[in-house]
């Protein structure tokens, strides 16, 4: 008897959807999780077909962090291939050309938290919980407050990562970690309208504008509106540009 695979891949036109299906496990981005995730993020990059990924989950619990199981039972050089590997993976949400909105369903807890906060847009259920709470148990999430610290301001990333606590999905759409948390029955609806609006793009400017906003939002002002311009003379180059604007003045 086969079990179940952990993560199952669904494409519906240009929206492609990734679900963690690993639900009695609470979706824990285990060595395997990471791995299978990443080669399907991979495939859909470089996919034509694809404009907009979903990232999912199966079950009550959206992601549980960390499998700690798996963290017990390595040695150190263990521990460091496991966080460079979960690094690698967030780097990727962020860096790809497709955009990523996150689907949450439930708590999202650590490093399924950092999985939300690397996302471009996420939405929740309203009775969805958030925490970075590892240092509950005396480990501190060094690595999870690297995407919470870039996705909400200093002082809230700092509250949650020092003190533990879970967030309710009302105060992490006040906070920016998400974009806004509906209730369950609109969850579908909420993303799909984001996910449509994105596909409908030309897909070329998208990745070019996610590629220049990530460079451009971490730099000093100056520096930011260098980047921003140069990326606005290469859009200028594309032909989804040229023919819109064309369009546009022909009326």
């Amino acid at each position: 008897m086969t079990s179940d695979p952990i993560l199952l891949r669904h494409t519906d036109g240009a929206v492609a959807r990734l679900i963690l299906n690993d639900p009695g496990r609470a979706n824990v981005l285990s060595a395997a999780m990471m791995a299978q995730l990443s080669a399907a993020l991979a495939d859909l990059a470089a996919d034509p077909a694809v404009h907009v990924i979903v990232l999912a989950a199966s079950g009550r619990i959206f992601c549980a962090g960390h499998d700690l199981a798996e963290l017990q039972a390595a040695d150190t050089a263990a521990h460091a291939a496991l966080f460079a590997q979960c690094a690698e993976l967030m780097q990727q949400i962020v860096n790809s050309p497709k955009p990523v909105i996150a689907r949450v369903q439930g708590a999202a807890v650590a490093a399924g938290c950092q999985l939300v906060a690397s996302c471009d847009l996420a939405y929740s259920v309203d009775t969805a919980k958030f925490a970075v709470s590892g240092v509950n148990l005396g480990l501190f999430c060094s690595t999870p407050g690297v995407a919470l610290g870039r996705a909400v301001n200093r002082k809230a990333a700092l509250e949650m990562l020092l003190t533990g606590r879970f967030v309710s999905a009302p105060e992490a759409a006040a906070m920016g970690l998400i974009n806004r948390c509906v209730p369950a029955a609109d969850l579908d609806a909420a993303i799909d309208e984001a996910a449509q609006a994105i596909a409908a793009k030309a897909p070329d400017a998208i990745a070019l504008g996610k590629r220049v906003f990530g460079r451009q939002v971490e730099l000093p002002l100056a520096q930011a509106y260098g980047v921003a311009s140069a990326g606005m003379v290469e859009n200028l180059g594309l032909a989804c540009a040229k023919t819109g604007i064309e369009d546009f003045l022909k009326g």
